[in-house]
């Protein structure tokens, strides 16, 4: 059956579990190739739980956003992206207790209900575009790894429990690298973010720089800002580090997934940092080749976490930011 995302709807009694994934697989054909090409190494039912996961995770971000699969649409009035922030609470929190009436959220409830999701969980990524809505500002770098998390260490957490694992440990890692994947994104973005009044960059970092958040995008600052990213970068590439030491802990499909997403997401920091400050006006891209070679080394990656990184200790996590726990 076809699901319509608003009108027109099929009761939510008669939509199967195989509806709502082909369903949300197709939201994420539209949305992200990349993904929708890493799950493909998921086996088949964690790549379903992975796409529903991610399709309402593009679309939370896509409501506040004012976009349509990563695509600008209108620009809204801040009572128009309050409302919308509400909207998806209630919607959410609806889901999270079985009562979800539209795909994208019944997506939602089925993940949560399959994995035994806890709900403060979904709600941490609601609270995640609260922070966007409300202007938070990101003083230290504490801040930005908090919102980091918000956005995204929190959606490596549920998708490392629909793998199958329940460990602080192993969800740390998981967290870890959904914290790396979002400071990549911040210093992929510096520029665009900076257009629209976003700036996640640690101020305290900016100010050792003589730069004002509000002069970002000034292009005498370039060289300025392009070595706070690079700082930025570093402290990614930390995560990504501690991140690897959660493989050993996942199937091997899982593992060689992610251990891909970890290869290739990485190399986009690279592309920063190669581009250096004339390069922070245009969106740092992996190209094919590079990918590829990102999925190499995931390979040999999993393999080594499955022998070798199962003989060893895993490194000290001293000094990272960590989830919260409750």
């Amino acid at each position: 059956m076809t699901l319509a995302p608003k009108s027109g709807v099929a009761p939510a009694q008669s939509w199967t579990d195989d509806d709502i994934a082909a369903f949300s697989r197709r939201q994420i054909e539209r949305g992200s190739k990349s993904f929708a090409g890493a799950a493909r190494l998921f086996s088949p039912d964690v790549r379903a739980s992975a796409y529903m996961l991610y399709a309402w995770c593009r679309h939370c971000d896509d409501t506040i956003d004012g976009q349509d699969m990563g695509h600008n649409t209108a620009t809204a009035t801040t009572s128009a992206t309050e409302a919308r922030l509400s909207d998806l609470r209630d919607k959410t929190l609806a889901a999270v207790h079985g009562q979800a009436t539209e795909p994208i959220f019944v997506a939602l409830q089925t993940v949560v209900a399959r994995h035994a999701i806890p709900e403060r969980h979904p709600l941490e990524l609601i609270e995640g575009m609260a922070m966007d809505v409300r202007g938070e500002r990101y003083t230290t770098l504490d801040d930005t790894l908090r919102y980091s998390y918000h956005v995204a260490g929190v959606v490596g957490v549920m998708m490392a429990m629909i793998m199958g694992t329940r460990e602080h440990e192993t969800l740390d890692r998981a967290s870890d690298l959904g914290i790396a994947f979002q400071l990549t994104n911040i210093a992929r973005d510096v520029m665009a973010d900076a257009s629209v009044g976003r700036v996640y960059l640690p101020s305290v970092w900016l100010a050792e720089t003589g730069v004002a958040p509000q002069r970002i995008g000034d292009p005498e600052n370039r060289s300025a800002v392009h070595t706070v990213t690079l700082r930025l970068l570093d402290e990614a590439d930390r995560y990504y580090r501690s991140a690897y030491d959660g493989l050993p802990h996942l199937p091997v499909r899982s593992a060689l997934a992610i251990a891909a997403a970890r290869r290739v997401y990485s190399g986009i920091g690279n592309v920063v940092r190669d581009a250096g400050p004339p390069g922070s006006a245009q969106r740092a891209h992996v190209g094919a080749s590079r990918k590829l070679l990102g999925i190499a080394g995931a390979g040999l990656d999993t393999l080594s976490a499955h022998t070798l990184g199962r003989l060893r200790s895993p490194r000290s996590r001293d000094g990272l930011w960590t989830m919260p726990r409750k």
